[in-house]
């Protein structure tokens, strides 16, 4: 790998390492009750929001994976679950209501307010699993890698250099809701 893939590597480490950084912040000092308070029946829980950015991260780096390992592509809609997400150790820990590939997309209201009532450590816990397992692929990416088709389902379809900063942009956009969330309920 080049010196500018390192640095483009490292610069998507370091802003992963961010959002686990985010994530210890906004669960800091909350409880299994504050965690699931939803601000109005329509929005979306701390909790809920946390869960749903760290299955994405730990879906989509899985699928990242599999295709640079050999596996085909997602072409279509209602594709299976990817192999290698660590979310099968951790389902029980959360006790969540929903089917096993569920990742929080396309939730309904009702979905979200039957989000279960945990430690919030146990977010942490899962988010810094799920971050070991991004920066172990992360430093197993190749300069060739990054050009390679990973989603066909889009048009154009999306490479593994998109789609990296794909999970970025959404886990600090959904890292900052749940910090907005958290000063809502506090200044109550």
């Amino acid at each position: 790998m080049t010196a500018q893939q390192n640095w483009a590597i490292s610069i998507l480490e370091d802003g992963f390492g961010r959002v686990r950084d985010s994530v210890e912040h906004v669960v800091f000092g909350l409880s299994p009750a504050r965690l699931v308070e939803q601000p109005s029946p329509e929005t979306n829980s701390v909790g809920w929001i946390l869960w749903h950015l760290t299955r994405i991260t730990d879906d989509h780096f899985a699928a990242l994976a599999h295709v640079l390992g050999g596996g085909e592509p997602p072409a279509g809609r209602g594709h299976p679950m990817p192999p290698g997400q660590i979310w099968n150790e951790w389902r029980a820990r959360f006790g969540t209501p929903y089917p096993e590939q569920s990742t929080g997309y396309g939730h309904s209201p009702e979905d979200v307010a039957a989000f279960p009532r945990i430690e919030p450590q146990i977010l942490g816990d899962y988010q810094d699993a799920v971050h070991e397992r991004a920066v172990e692929i992360l430093r197993g990416i190749s300069e060739e890698d990054l050009g390679t088709v990973v989603d066909r389902r889009w048009n154009p379809p999306v490479t593994a250099a998109v789609r990296l900063v794909s999970i970025l942009n959404d886990a600090t956009q959904h890292v900052g809701q749940a910090a907005y969330v958290k000063g809502l309920l506090d200044s109550r």
